[in-house]
């Protein structure tokens, strides 16, 4: 590889999401004196950070959901139609929270009709093409990704424990290859999608299916050698099969841009200090590496003695 640019787009709804309920659990919600809940930002920016240690990107990208109508909820009008309206307190943080990605001369993108997922993967394969690409989430459908260049970071429960899944580790850890996991999902749908797949066919015959005959197009190829049973369920529920498969395939052909040089990562210190400051956030103002010069004690004494 030529280069040696490193890009990390992050799942800003997957990291927002994630902040929240690991803040709220115990009831506390974290807000300024003006009443603006603010937890959600507070643990975003410690995940970013610590992602950032960990990455050590040369470029940064944030995505983001533009509300909840896509072309999926076009295509099937039950996806997704199981999911709770978010939180209240954390309503008003996503707005703030893109100031503030902002405020840390971070790019923000999204496009209205579609997901974060596939504005992530246009990106990635646009630029994982000749950049190496880490995507941070915790969505497993991001693993359809992964390719030579672009490995998903997977944030798994506790400070700093992610899994890093590239081509190799995939198949090791999940039997799959990246087209597979879009494949499996035709067979077991999804169900925080809030899509079914062939009913009554679940991972594991979905996963025996595709070790044996590699794809959706390879099962229904040789349907005639499937048990009685399975031939029935596939042959009653094609039209889903196909549905399902497509509702997990993310999209890497949205309209959006963004070059290498837009999303270079540098930090811009003076707009994220004022503005943790104006969300007060004193104690993370330490994470932009903004040294604040300690007066030594011995020195106020002694002007207190004057």
């Amino acid at each position: 590889m030529g280069n040696d640019n490193k890009v990390l787009i992050v799942d800003g709804m997957a990291l927002l999401f994630r902040a929240f309920y690991a803040t709220s659990y115990g009831g506390y919600i974290r807000k300024t004196k003006s009443g603006t809940p603010t937890n959600a930002i507070y643990g975003f920016i410690q995940y970013f950070f610590d992602a950032i240690d960990t990455f050590k990107p040369t470029h940064v990208i944030c995505c983001w959901d533009m509300g909840s109508k896509t072309f999926r909820s076009e295509m099937y009008d039950q996806y997704k139609a199981n999911r709770m309206e978010a939180p209240e307190e954390l309503i008003p943080q996503f707005d703030l929270v893109k100031e503030v990605v902002s405020s840390l001369g971070v790019i923000n993108i999204g496009l209205a009709g579609f997901e974060a997922d596939d504005c992530i993967g246009t990106l990635a394969s646009r630029l994982g093409i000749d950049s190496e690409v880490y995507i941070l989430t915790g969505d497993h459908d991001m693993l359809q990704l992964v390719t030579d260049l672009i490995k998903v970071v997977i944030m798994k429960p506790g400070k700093l424990n992610y899994a890093v899944y590239d081509i190799a580790s995939l198949l090791v850890e999940k039997q799959l290859s990246p087209q597979q996991v879009i494949d499996i999902k035709g067979f077991m749908g999804d169900t925080s999608d809030n899509y079914p797949g062939v009913k009554g066919i679940g991972q594991k015959t979905a996963l025996k299916l595709l070790i044996d005959y590699q794809s959706v197009e390879g099962v229904l190829e040789n349907l005639h050698l499937l048990p009685k049973g399975v031939k029935g369920k596939i042959e009653a529920d094609l039209e889903m099969l196909h549905l399902s498969r497509d509702l997990a395939r993310i999209r890497i052909d949205v309209p959006i841009e963004c070059s290498l040089i837009e999303c270079i990562w540098e930090l811009s210190h003076d707009t994220a200090t004022s503005k943790f400051e104006e969300l007060e956030f004193g104690s993370l103002v330490k994470l932009l590496g903004v040294s604040v010069p300690k007066v030594p004690k011995v020195i106020i004494q002694d002007l207190f003695a004057l």
